[in-house]
């Protein structure tokens, strides 16, 4: 039996890797829902192929972090929910369109067909802007003023661009010809954008939170924990640097930005995780206080530690299934 110090670090890790999965899978299917061309059906059939076996699959991650939270820091759910409740209910709807859209645009003629692509650019955009307007008001401290919603504007903005990023380094993995080119040129620039991102929060969270002022900037850990931006920073200055050759030779190295991007989403998640350990509402509580009865948590800790690898290696077959250049789309 655990007690409930280890109980809160063991669902606490579980939500974090459930976060981090989704940000990146799911990252990556919005990212070419909002890319989609209009009125150039077969690059966006071609782009609707390279994602459709995987992102059912990729939004269950979504239900386990909230589940997760759900189960083992239901104060924590309440509290989060309750300042969320808004742009939460936006990016539910914002999923629902996609989900309809996805479907629909298969049975419908070819003249309707745009118009379900449009369906689900705008039900991606939706759910990315309001997935990063929650993180910003998350970083917020869940404040209302104007400066603070200004902040989660463009905190959505930067998770649009995000995901967008990793969303085009997807697509020069999976296509080819004209629109791994174009994949490159939307890679390009929403790399930049990106980055101006990671800087903004980088910049606002030490400022307005003194305790992860003094988290990275205090010795000895200044020393660990410093290099960890300027890596993230070499890395996006690297794929800069990368894209332009891959444009003249496609055929070699195209696995490169994606795998960048996840390094990147990974280093951005960790530095946030850990400017905020062991809180789970910033500033208010932490994971043991809103640790739900451990006698529970101990029963339902081996339905979870079943469930959870069940979900990896389903994930992982779907992935090596389905591997490789994207095929002519099917629905059946």
């Amino acid at each position: 039996m655990l007690n409930a110090e280890q109980l809160a670090l063991l669902f606490g890790a579980l939500t974090a890797l459930a976060v981090l999965v989704y940000a990146i899978l799911d990252g990556y299917d919005l990212g070419v829902g909002m890319l989609l061309p209009r009125n150039q059906q077969q690059k966006a059939d071609t782009m609707i192929a390279s994602i459709g076996p995987f992102w059912d699959a990729n939004e269950t991650w979504l239900v386990l972090a909230v589940g997760l939270v759900l189960i083992a820091f239901p104060k924590a759910h309440s509290e989060i929910l309750q300042a969320l409740y808004l742009p939460a209910s936006f990016m539910l709807i914002g999923l629902i369109l996609r989900g309809v859209a996805f479907d629909f645009r298969a049975k419908a003629k070819s003249k309707r067909k745009d118009l379900w692509d449009s369906v689900f650019k705008i039900g991606s955009y939706m759910t990315s802007f309001f997935q990063g307007y929650m993180l910003g008001s998350y970083v917020m401290g869940f404040e209302h003023s104007a400066a603070a919603m200004g902040f989660c504007t463009l905190s959505g903005i930067g998770v649009v661009a995000a995901y967008q990023f990793i969303g085009a380094a997807w697509l020069i993995m999976k296509t080819e010809g004209e629109l791994q080119q174009d994949a490159i040129q939307w890679c390009r620039r929403t790399l930049r954008i990106c980055a101006i991102g990671v800087a903004l929060v980088s910049v606002v969270n030490p400022i307005i939170h003194p305790q992860v002022m003094a988290l990275w900037f205090e010795l000895p850990m200044a020393l660990v924990l410093l290099p960890l931006p300027i890596i993230c920073f070499g890395l996006m200055f690297l794929l800069e640097v990368t894209l332009p050759k891959l444009a003249l030779r496609p055929e070699k190295g195209v696995w490169l930005p994606f795998a960048i991007a996840v390094m990147v989403f990974c280093l951005c998640f960790f530095g946030l995780a850990y400017s905020f350990y062991p809180y789970i509402v910033p500033g208010k509580f932490t994971l043991i206080d809103t640790l739900a009865a451990p006698e529970s948590l101990n029963f339902l800790m081996f339905g979870v530690l079943f469930v959870v690898p069940t979900i990896i290696l389903y994930t992982a077959y779907s992935y090596r299934v389905f591997w490789g250049k994207v095929t002519p789309l099917s629905y059946y």
